[in-house]
């Protein structure tokens, strides 16, 4: 047994899991902003309850997200003590950062959210609604920070070994931050909000709380069909920056083995990393070229041109990179007809429609997985790109086995509280937002 492999596979169990929540929590503190706002407008109590609805569903996911986040963090002192040694200095700001400037905020806020409907006035509630939706954006932002420093390393030198940080800024607005930062909030967007679309879908087929999804789901699809089309531009803008700054990870996602010019767009294949080559390949001539450098002529490098202790694998990251996007184009497409349906007056009647928003609620799930799983396996083999390779930022001193046990027991506990999380959830959506007349989660958690 392969130390280092099971303590990739234990992080990536980890933060998989831990990763069905912040993109939930970006998208249900979007919508409940929305509806908080109107309903401090309008007065209207469908708002009011639709908010009240939502939120025990935040509390849950919430709570979740806090529990694994914490999981995955100790983890850098376990069995990644290498890596926390040489480049902690400066990997450990932004999420020293998330917990003192983000977590706190959001969650103290969450609270208001949750016991002080009728103990705030309406607009200090507003405001927290406001500052919950602030809070887990920075949250995200500041985790995003750490991230984006191990693609694209910045500020800092190495020192006797270590990683020591020369300017502040530069590790945090490094060479992918913002594009990064972006893509994945509305990511986070699409992931919440198509839940609550597929909620009142489900809602309306059930003939419960009526009213309360005949408003939310139109303002759903209005989000949606937004957000998933500036998604279009920010993935391929982040793609540019894949191109430009890691171009091994971009040949993987092509399983582009030769430098050219004029290089294709893979749309189908199967690669074969022994045979280096991509079995029944279909591609666009010259469209990569095209899309990451705006030239039909540009270069782009191949996976041959980097030596073989640096080319990442290809299979993972090439048939995860294709399936979120097209993932991706589903996610204009669906939301697109609901809005065309919406302007014919057919949309609360069409029950297949309907159902198609219950069934395809969690694909914005799979994309993320897909996605996260492309970016941090076509990183490989290095922890921080160029800088910290994998195999050395492992512990040295935990064996095989109890990384193993540990694996296992993480699983089976992952799996448990999946379960609950499951039971729970379908629990308070079943009630529906006709029973939420208080935000009080007494009996959920």
């Amino acid at each position: 047994m392969d130390a280092v492999l099971l303590s990739r596979l234990q992080f990536a169990i980890t933060i998989g899991f831990h990763y069905i929540f912040p993109p939930l929590t970006f998208g249900l503190t979007l919508a409940l902003l929305i509806f908080e706002s109107l309903h401090l407008r309008l007065s209207s109590q469908v708002y009011k309850r639709l908010t009240d609805y939502f939120v025990k569903i935040l509390a849950l996911v919430f709570v979740l997200g806090t529990a694994t986040g914490i999981t995955m963090e100790f983890s850098f002192g376990t069995n990644w003590s290498n890596y926390s040694r040489m480049v902690g200095d400066v990997f450990g700001a932004p999420l020293a950062a998330e917990g003192v400037l983000a977590f706190f905020l959001e969650s103290v806020f969450l609270g208001v959210l949750v016991f002080g409907r009728n103990k705030v006035t309406k607009r200090q509630y507003w405001w927290s609604a406001f500052l919950v939706f602030l809070g887990a954006h920075l949250s995200g932002l500041w985790i995003i920070v750490a991230n984006s420093w191990m693609q694209t390393p910045a500020g800092f030198v190495m020192s006797n070994g270590r990683a020591v940080m020369t300017d502040f800024w530069d590790a945090v607005v490094n060479h992918s931050t913002l594009i990064r930062y972006t893509h994945t909030a509305v990511a986070g967007w699409i992931t919440g909000v198509f839940f609550v679309a597929g909620v009142s879908a489900w809602l309306l087929l059930k003939r419960r709380g009526q009213t309360e999804a005949r408003a939310a789901l139109p303002i759903a699809l209005i989000i949606l069909v937004g957000a998933s089309l500036l998604e279009l531009g920010l993935g391929h803008g982040h793609a540019m920056q894949v191109a430009e700054t890691q171009p091994a990870k971009m040949a993987a996602f092509e399983a582009q083995w030769e430098t050219q010019r004029g290089a294709p767009l893979a749309l189908f294949g199967l690669p074969d990393e022994r045979a280096r080559k991509t079995h029944l390949y279909v591609g666009l001539p010259r469209m990569l070229s095209w899309l990451v450098a705006f030239d039909p002529n540009a270069e782009i490098k191949g996976l041959n041109a980097f030596p073989e202790d640096e080319r990442p694998p290809v299979a993972l990251p090439f048939y995860a990179y294709h399936i979120m996007i097209t993932l991706g184009m589903l996610f204009i497409i669906i939301p697109s007809l609901g809005f065309l349906l919406l302007l014919r007056k057919k949309l609360f009647t069409c029950r297949r429609y309907l159902w198609l928003l219950v069934f395809t609620a969690p694909l914005p799930q799979l994309a993320n997985q897909l996605g996260w799983m492309a970016a941090e396996v076509g990183r490989q083999p290095w922890a921080v790109y160029g800088v910290l390779k994998t195999r050395d930022a492992a512990s040295v001193v935990v064996p095989a086995g109890q990384i193993l046990f540990s694996l296992i027991m993480f699983s089976l506990l992952y799996l448990f509280l999946f379960i609950i999380f499951l039971k729970v959830l379908f629990k308070i959506v079943r009630k529906g937002p006709e029973q939420a007349q208080t935000p009080a989660i007494e009996g959920y958690l």
